[in-house]
């Protein structure tokens, strides 16, 4: 099984975080902002324009933020290219998609973590099995991330991290 990639190309998304999340002044963030609202910041080519003091000027959630590749995944892949700027009845819907599969590829990328781990058989199939219901076959639209295997596997990730711990190096 293949897995969608998990690093973050922000050259080939609609900068969805920048829209799909709402900012608190209090919680890292420079402003208040509403949720599928585009940030203040944001410029016309989808980039930030005060990405280079982003942490001076209050935005380190923004430093901190990572969509594990799920962005580019919902615009080039769910929506094939096309953007909220192109067709603005879009942005709802591509900022629900990043936060459906925002959480999916974040449990990917923890589930390539402990595939790399020295684990028993057992574990190492569960780990490829809760892998392979995360990455459903030929997606196209957000729904086919809600089917409840998708779901059902998302919602077991915290029991299966659990059982690792055994089996995960202290770093000494």
């Amino acid at each position: 099984m293949t897995l969608p990639e998990l690093t973050e190309d922000c050259s080939r998304c609609a900068a969805l975080c920048c829209l799909a999340y709402p900012f608190q002044a209090h919680e890292d963030f420079g402003l208040l902002k509403d949720a599928d609202t585009p940030c203040p910041n944001l410029g016309p080519d989808f980039r930030c324009t005060i990405h280079e003091d982003l942490n001076p000027r209050g935005f380190g959630g923004c430093v901190a933020y990572s969509c594990a590749g799920a962005g580019q995944r919902v615009t080039q892949v769910l929506f094939g290219g096309e953007t909220w700027r192109d067709d603005p009845d879009l942005l709802p819907h591509m900022t629900y998609a990043l936060r459906v599969l925002r959480p999916i590829h974040e449990a990917l990328l923890v589930l390539q973590e402990a595939a790399a781990l020295p684990l028993p058989v057992a574990l190492q199939t569960r780990c490829a099995d809760l892998a392979a219901s995360l990455c459903p076959e030929d997606p196209d639209s957000v729904w086919d991330f809600e089917e409840d295997s998708v779901q059902d596997a998302l919602a077991a990730l915290p029991d299966f991290v659990e059982s690792l711990a055994p089996f995960a190096q202290d770093g000494s």
